[in-house]
């Protein structure tokens, strides 16, 4: 994934431990649990604790985290991904809380009922943890697969969700 070069980023203690924030001048462009499979270098991004987006994105998340959230409404910034990512991420936006859906049902809504190895890779690749639920994402007999910040973390969020 590229990100655009005006990306910066803040620390963010979430409830299942440290986040890295992101955000383009376009909107929020990351968000992942150290240490998760697939987190970029970000050690070149200037820290920038006071952008408006990262300061929103990370209020949401203590609603979302308090139990008092349900959705999120901050600008999205996905550009850095392939056309086919950002079509199986836009997707996983219509999954609600509370709401699961399989890797070959989200195939099939975006019109690639073949390609389901390839949507579990980009849901895999997601770079917006939790804001764009991948972890909502299960195996077709209902089972909890991979998550990129760990099976741990998926059942606690499908737990805050009510969902496990």
């Amino acid at each position: 994934m590229k990100f655009d070069t005006s990306i910066v980023k803040a620390p963010y203690q979430s409830a299942l431990g440290p986040m890295i924030v992101a955000a383009t001048a376009r909107g929020l462009a990351g968000l992942w649990f150290e240490g998760q499979r697939h987190l970029p270098d970000h050690g070149n991004w200037p820290v920038d604790a006071e952008h408006p987006v990262l300061l929103a994105a990370q209020v949401q998340l203590a609603e979302y985290f308090a139990g008092a959230r349900s959705s999120f409404d901050l600008p999205l910034d996905l550009q850095g991904g392939t056309a086919f990512q950002r079509s199986v991420w836009d997707a996983l936006l219509s999954i609600p809380r509370g709401g699961t859906t399989s890797y070959g049902t989200l195939s099939r809504r975006i019109g690639q009922p073949a390609a389901v190895r390839a949507v579990g890779a980009a849901v895999g690749r997601n770079p917006l943890s939790i804001v764009v639920p991948c972890h909502r994402v299960v195996g077709a007999d209902g089972s909890l697969t991979g998550y990129a910040g760990g099976l741990e973390r998926k059942t606690a969020l499908l737990r805050l969700e009510g969902v496990a």
